[in-house]
């Protein structure tokens, strides 16, 4: 049985793994493409309040200036990707969607008129949303899970204010770590919730239990 159990686990987390590994594999091949045919995307980023770049929000995150650009987005993606697709797999995909349209068209909206690519966006979103979503639901496993992000990448808090690089999209961190706490907020109720302890349930049992005895009490007829 223990056998069973550990190999549902261990299917559950190669599947979790799936979705950040396809984004990642074709972040990759992007850059891939760029360097053997000698060009340059950038032009599928995001430029800020120009309607043909609108496109950028949805491919602007599979940009990348450089390898290093990328290496970098690479391994945070993918742990963070996985971790949501673990333990909140229910809301999963649309968490992972609606960090990509609301970082990205806040991004368009409201940031310097240059072009944004990268997956940082995205990155700082699902941090954030881990993060808060541990927090909030008061569920011991997903609070550690919470502290391990704030532990693993709470230096990436100084790229979410201005002037901190000037190569970066600091608008495209802070958005995308907004967009992340306001949708912990939204799927709170959803996904893994804190057991109740069982002195809880033993309360509520009882209540129950008393409930239905003068309800029957009061049915009777002499």
């Amino acid at each position: 049985m223990e056998t069973g159990m550990a190999e549902t686990e261990k299917r559950r987390l190669l599947l979790s793994m799936l979705v950040p590994f396809l984004l990642v594999s074709f972040m990759w091949l992007i850059k891939g493409t760029e360097v053997l045919f000698g060009t340059d995307f950038h032009f599928l980023g995001i430029f800020p309040r120009r309607p043909a770049a609108l496109t950028g929000i949805i491919t602007s995150p599979f940009i990348h200036s450089g390898f290093r650009h990328l290496f970098n987005n690479t391994l945070p993606l993918f742990i963070l990707g996985t971790a949501l697709f673990y333990f909140y797999s229910e809301v999963s995909f649309r968490v992972l969607l609606w960090i990509m349209l609301l970082t990205g068209l806040a991004v368009w909206i409201t940031g310097r008129p240059a072009w944004h690519i990268g997956a940082s966006g995205i990155i700082y979103g699902l941090a954030s949303f881990l993060f808060v979503s541990g927090i909030i639901r008061k569920h011991i496993p997903l609070m550690g899970l919470s502290l391990l992000v704030a532990f693993i990448y709470g230096e990436m808090v100084w790229g979410i204010f201005p002037g901190f690089r000037i190569d970066i999209s600091w608008e495209s961190h802070m958005l995308g770590a907004v967009a992340g706490l306001l949708l912990a907020l939204w799927y709170r109720s959803e996904g893994p919730q804190r057991p109740v302890p069982f002195y809880e349930r033993e309360e509520e049992e009882d209540a129950v239990n008393l409930e239905e005895k003068e309800t029957g009490a009061s049915n009777q007829v002499n």
